[in-house]
């Protein structure tokens, strides 16, 4: 959220009735030689709406290294919908999805200010014990230990 804040971004998405999301403003920077979005730098915005919803939920990146282990990611895949432009607001939103196993996916959608869907970006990502470099049998189980507020990951308290 630091990051959100040095940039003049915030997040929304405490309410349960809408998803999470943060909202970011296409810089000129991130634009390539056609004058749109640079195909690179969706992956950047989704994964700040990652740590941001994590830390929304309150995950810290530094309480996952003192316990040794570590989100990654092991799929993405990326549908481009609508150009970006320079200036252009848009709003990130993320969704993780659980299921049983190692892994889960997150499901994002980078829509403009105006809603049109610019691009959609699923992922599927697992908890790496960093020691044993391996996957954690259950990436729910740790996530909710170290939340503070697990309904933000769509991770209900037992």
């Amino acid at each position: 959220m630091a990051e959100a804040a040095q940039s003049g971004d915030t997040e929304r998405g405490t309410d349960a009735a809408e998803p999470f999301a943060v909202p970011i403003t296409v810089r000129g920077y991130e634009t390539d030689t056609q004058g749109h979005l640079n195909q690179s730098v969706y992956l950047q915005y989704a994964e700040h709406a990652r740590w941001s919803l994590l830390q929304a939920s309150g995950i810290r990146q530094s309480s996952m290294v003192d316990r040794h282990i570590g989100p990654v990611t092991i799929e993405t895949t990326i549908r481009y919908r609508r150009e970006l432009r320079a200036g252009d607001e848009v709003e990130v939103s993320c969704a993780f999805l659980w299921g049983e196993g190692r892994t889960f996916r997150i499901e994002q959608t980078v829509r403009t200010a105006d809603g049109t869907v610019a691009a959609e970006v699923s992922a599927v990502g697992g908890v790496l014990d960093l020691t044993e470099r391996k996957l954690l049998k259950d990436p729910r189980a740790a996530f909710r230990d170290l939340a503070d507020d697990p309904s933000l990951l769509g991770l209900a308290d037992d």
